[in-house]
């Protein structure tokens, strides 16, 4: 239990850095979400299995053309952006924000998170 929390507070940090977030999730690399904060009643259920989908594409393409571990993956939109970070052999972090969003903040902040979180694994 004590690791859940530790894992909650990651990510309730990383939503408060950066306000206009519109959700966090992590993931196993399965797709089952472990643990969340979103917004607008998003499920975490389709989030968790979206971003392990996106992660083990992401993977295979890094694989496929030798440029090592994958690290991250970003989807953007014309509403927001999706950004998938590895955190460790396990799991992976979904940040969700809307469109106009500072990448490099959300990079720098969730990057640093997804290393923690890593970690605990």
């Amino acid at each position: 239990m004590v690791k859940h929390e530790a894992l909650k507070n990651h990510l309730e940090t990383l939503r408060g850095s950066i306000p206009e977030l519109r959700g966090v999730l992590l993931a196993s690399n399965d797709g089952l979400p472990v643990a969340h904060s979103l917004s607008n009643g998003t499920d975490p259920n389709r989030v968790a299995a979206m971003a392990a989908a996106a992660s083990s594409l992401g993977r295979r393409i890094s694989e496929s053309l030798a440029t090592g571990s994958l690290a991250e993956v970003s989807v953007r939109g014309d509403d927001g952006v999706l950004f998938v970070y590895s955190a460790g052999p396990k799991a992976v972090l979904a940040v969700m924000g809307p469109m106009g969003s500072n990448a490099g903040l959300i990079n720098l902040e969730a990057r640093g998170v997804a290393k923690d979180i890593g970690d605990l694994f």
